[in-house]
């Protein structure tokens, strides 16, 4: 009877601890982001040689990966740009045209060409106008068609490339690129990084860059 007693006391301890470590998985640990300790250098370079727009901010660097009709990557600059800009934090945002996937096009000829607009020309002001206006309502009007210009077309294509670059080079650090992929650099000099397409992801982004919650 005392065996009994015993293994059913063990059995429920198991039980209780496997609850705990888990929710301490699902509420916290699934949602932070991972320090970048392999191949900062490349990182940071290809990161800073694509063709991101920001507000030109003096604070810390936080670049974004995105599409523009992500719904996720739409979310973030909705709910959290304005708290980011106002703690002084240059949000350096580099929109790409995703492939075409198995014959299908994931992007449309007005994206591709506002792409490489801001990839060649950098305006933030173009960045803004483009958010705020619903995407079947935006025309790219006076804006250089992508699709019929070689070199237009291919720097949609190096916005590609660079993420096929990121991918492998994320997951060596633990992270599997989706959008939006951020990345920035903590007080003490850490390369951070998360897909952070969860609003349970926000609390770290913004408490790493020095915003209070």
């Amino acid at each position: 009877m005392k065996n009994v007693r015993l293994w059913v006391m063990l059995g429920l301890f198991a039980v209780l601890l496997g609850g705990a470590l888990w929710a301490v998985w699902n509420f916290d640990l699934r949602w932070r982001p991972h320090t970048i300790h392999r191949d900062q250098a490349e990182i940071a370079k290809i990161l800073e040689e694509a063709g991101w727009v920001s507000p030109g901010l003096a604070g810390p660097k936080l670049y974004m990966v995105s599409f523009r009709s992500c719904p996720d990557c739409i979310r973030f600059k909705t709910e959290q740009f304005p708290d980011l800009h106002k703690a002084g934090v240059d949000t350096r945002v580099i929109e790409v045209a995703r492939r075409d996937y198995n014959g299908v096009s994931k992007s449309t000829p007005e994206e591709r060409s506002t792409v490489a607009e801001l990839w060649v020309n950098r305006s933030w002001k173009l960045a803004e106008d483009w958010d705020a206006t619903p995407i079947e309502a935006w025309k790219a009007g006076g804006i250089i068609p992508a699709d019929d210009n070689a070199a237009r077309s291919a720097v949609v294509e190096a916005g590609r490339k660079m993420v096929d670059d990121l991918r492998p080079l994320m997951k060596k650090n633990g992270v599997n690129f989706a959008y939006p992929l951020l990345v920035w650099w903590t007080k003490d000099g850490r390369m951070r990084a998360c897909a952070c397409e969860r609003r349970e992801t926000y609390k770290y982004v913004r408490k790493e860059l020095g915003l209070a919650d």
